[in-house]
């Protein structure tokens, strides 16, 4: 009776300590609606010695597209040295939960998470053969790699890749469908993952389950709240905040920043010629031809009506002009065969192209700079490139 009572005081103990941990862990993960850092939050949940303790945790998410599970982030370390000089470090300063937790943007530079980058290049098809971390997402359940026996069934490419011999995956689910997985291990201190360690990562995984579904909401709902409905480039709004941000980050590091804006010639009699709708296909089309020239670091925008807008960091206006007079010449030579309206008249492009610091000295004269640049060439025959000066303004 005295053993009884002793054991029901035990359980009694651990379920206060599992559902007051959830309870943080959910607070925690309600701190902020960014992906990258729900991530993190989970994860350090699994890893912390307040929270679960596992020796490692990665979580992987679903690409519907592609049809493959995708790394997405690791924490923990990834040999035997580095988790001594890890569980050395905790040791001394005894980190809770919230240490952890604030810790996210040291993580985010730290360029020795060789976890971290091994599980960020992991992609796996979403097909039987392809072992333990594809099964969780098709059969929507938990696998338990934790004897010899179990582990001669799996799949060697994943526990070679990860170095790890017995661990256990979690499904992220929600109501209808399975967003990923989670897989820990205890591949240093090689403790047994039990079936109430289980038991408590299934009931964690709900939560963390919801928490990245609201994150990803939001994140769309922001993105969306960005985004021009006709073009899919970026709206007026946004253009303002990231030609601020790039301004600053050129004023702080001395660097050169161009504007290129960017107008399409004809547009109203296109319009009066072909109808509203092509007139939304045209500007798709050139949308299109803007993107797929333009690096990736350099953000464009539609600026409004048939004026566009692209951010050029770190770039001198020689190259920003020749970049310019890439997109003039493709978009001449998309609408080159339109044997409906005259030559003269087609849908060409005309730009200006003003930088910061030698021309404006602020976000409002920048935009005014080029705009300027711009009217010159309309006003000088239309389909040109013109860089602004000085003695423009």
């Amino acid at each position: 009776m005295i053993e009884k009572e002793k054991d029901l005081k035990e359980d009694l103990v651990r379920m206060e300590w599992e559902f007051s941990m959830l309870y943080e862990v959910s607070n925690a993960m309600r701190t902020t609606l960014k992906l990258d850092q729900v991530f993190y939050i989970i994860l350090t949940a699994l890893t912390s010695h307040e929270g679960l303790g596992f020796n490692r945790a990665m979580l992987f998410l679903v690409n519907e597209k592609d049809n493959t599970l995708e790394g997405i982030m690791g924490i923990g370390p990834h040999s035997a040295e580095e988790a001594g000089k890890i569980w050395h470090h905790l040791s001394q300063s005894e980190m809770t939960l919230d240490d952890f937790v604030s810790a996210y943007d040291s993580f985010k530079r730290d360029p020795e998470s060789k976890l971290n980058t091994i599980v960020k290049g992991m992609k796996i098809p979403l097909r039987e053969e392809m072992g333990v971390l594809a099964l969780t997402i098709l059969e929507g359940m938990p696998f338990e790699i934790t004897t010899e026996d179990a582990k001669n069934k799996i799949f060697p490419d994943v526990t070679k890749m990860l170095n790890t011999n017995f661990f256990v995956t979690i499904p992220l689910k929600t109501k209808d469908k399975v967003l990923g997985a989670i897989l820990v291990d205890n591949v240093f201190n090689r403790k047994h993952i039990t079936k109430n360690d289980v038991r408590m990562l299934t009931m964690f995984a709900n939560h963390a389950s919801l928490a990245i579904e609201n994150s990803r909401l939001y994140e769309e709902t922001v993105y969306l709240s960005n985004i021009d409905w006709l073009t899919k480039l970026w709206n007026y709004g946004r253009f303002q905040q990231l030609l601020a941000l790039e301004i600053e980050k050129a004023r702080t590091h001395s660097t050169n920043l161009c504007l290129v804006m960017i107008d399409v010639d004809n547009f109203k009699n296109y319009n009066d010629t072909h109808g509203h709708l092509k007139g939304d296909e045209a500007l798709r089309n050139i949308s299109g031809i803007f993107q797929d020239k333009s690096r990736k670091c350099d953000p464009v925008a539609r600026y409004g009506g048939e004026e566009f807008a692209i951010i050029m960091p770190n770039t001198i206006k020689e190259n920003a002009k020749l970049f310019a007079e890439r997109l003039r010449s493709e978009v001449e030579k998309f609408y080159a065969g339109d044997t409906a309206i005259v030559p003269e008249k087609r849908l060409t492009i005309s730009a200006g192209v003003a930088v910061y610091p030698e021309d404006a000295g602020t976000k409002d004269e920048l935009i005014s700079m080029a705009d300027v640049a711009l009217y010159q060439a309309k006003r000088s025959g239309k389909n040109r490139i013109y860089l602004a000066t000085r003695a423009m303004g």
